[in-house]
């Protein structure tokens, strides 16, 4: 730096420092009071560039980036970080003493050119260094995220760690919560769009507290507050009672994925609650892909009757091959009558609505019912045989017979 670099300023400042320190201060100002060490050393860069022409060595750059992720480490945005630069440019270009006093405008305009090189590389160095950390930093919290989810859907974790890891992510696990699994209709290439996707909307909807978004399995995972839970589990109104449609409604609309479907969990109370309504969000995904079903958004309580019937799987085993085995001799196999029997009690046993809803005659729905009379020896409009003929439908839909043999 020369001598007259060192004068004081326009305003008769004493010394290089003093009149540095003071451009610094007004700079952080400027940009919102950011911290005035995330200059280092630029603003002596830009005092040589404009006495001397001299452009920055790989080291004082290398110290630029290392502050970019400084400022990205404590939570100064890069909005504030980049201002900070451009305003201590713009306020130290101003008083430089040599230049308030030059008449030449060569001379101006070399060190006009000097400065801007500086400030361009210097600024495009600190946001390169502040992506690198905001990276870093995204990554090493993901795997945090993903590890607490893990944990969390696991059920037997130490409740004081736990609760000491959810408190970063504003998890309140002495709330309420419901989980919410999508699962894409192939497998995504990337999730990360799914995630993005599911966090605005979620957030938008319950708030940035309370939320946590991950992948376990290949699925997307919501984990969400509630509503209080009624006694049982059973489902409640309020804004989390839509969680799986809302969640639908987004992840429809990406272009990879689709068909989307989600299920989702009761709410339950406390930290073993998220596990609980996690293995019934699974539950329900299973059973649902069992019974082909193509409901887009399954609720686990919808399923209740599937989990008491598989609870005791020899018996409905038993059930299935007992009163619906004997329907295979028919001709075309046990499928269609199966259909029919489901369709039957779906719509309340009325044989018009059933013949609407399978595409076939009345007069095909009834010579089928006296099908299933004559095969099994259950009636279908017999109430005591009714709810045998039921609860088997019910149970071939959930072991996927015929389309499968039934389990020895």
């Amino acid at each position: 730096m020369t001598d007259s670099a060192r004068r004081p300023g326009p305003a008769g400042r004493r010394g290089d420092e003093t009149w540095l320190t003071e451009v610094a201060r007004e700079a952080a100002a400027d940009a919102g009071g950011a911290p005035v060490e995330l200059l280092g050393d630029y603003l002596r860069l830009l005092t040589d560039a404009a006495v001397t022409g001299r452009r920055p060595r790989r080291g004082e750059l290398d110290a630029v980036e290392v502050l970019g992720r400084r400022a990205a480490e404590q939570g100064v945005s890069a909005g504030r970080a980049v201002r900070l630069y451009l305003s201590a440019a713009r306020l130290l270009w101003r008083q430089l003493p040599h230049l308030d006093r030059s008449a030449d405008s060569e001379t101006v305009r070399a060190a006009a050119d000097a400065v801007l090189h500086v400030v361009d590389t210097a600024v495009a160095t600190l946001a390169e260094g502040y992506a690198a950390a905001r990276r870093d930093l995204v990554r090493r919290e993901e795997a945090l995220r993903r590890e607490l989810v893990d944990d969390l859907l696991r059920g037997d974790s130490d409740l004081g760690g736990l609760v000491e890891r959810a408190e970063p992510f504003g998890l309140d696990l002495a709330r309420v919560h419901q989980v919410a699994l999508a699962a894409p209709g192939r497998r995504l290439p990337d999730t990360e769009a799914a995630i993005s996707t599911l966090e605005r909307v979620v957030f938008d909807r319950l708030g940035d507290r309370d939320v946590l978004v991950a992948t376990k399995e290949g699925l997307l995972v919501v984990i969400a507050p509630a509503d209080e839970a009624t006694p049982g589990g059973a489902r409640g109104g309020g804004p989390s009672g839509d969680l799986g449609t809302l969640m639908h409604g987004e992840l429809d609309r990406l272009v990879r994925g689709r068909p989307w479907q989600v299920a989702v969990g009761r709410p339950h109370p406390g930290l073993y609650g998220i596990a609980r309504s996690y293995e019934e969000a699974r539950e329900a995904l299973t059973t649902a892909r069992r019974l082909h079903s193509g409901t887009s958004v399954i609720d686990a309580h919808d399923l209740l009757i599937y989990r008491v019937l598989l609870r005791d799987q020899p018996a409905m085993v038993d059930l299935v091959r007992a009163v619906l085995s004997p329907l295979g001799q028919a001709r075309g196999g046990a499928e269609p009558l199966l259909d029919t029997l489901a369709e039957y009690f779906a719509c309340g046993e009325v044989a018009t609505e059933a013949a609407r809803r399978l595409h076939v005659s009345v007069r095909t729905v009834t010579y089928r019912l006296g099908r299933i009379r004559a095969l099994s020896g259950y009636d279908p409009a017999d109430a005591r045989d009714r709810f045998t003929l039921h609860a088997a439908v019910l149970g071939a839909r959930a072991l996927d017979w015929p389309r499968r043999p039934l389990p020895a």
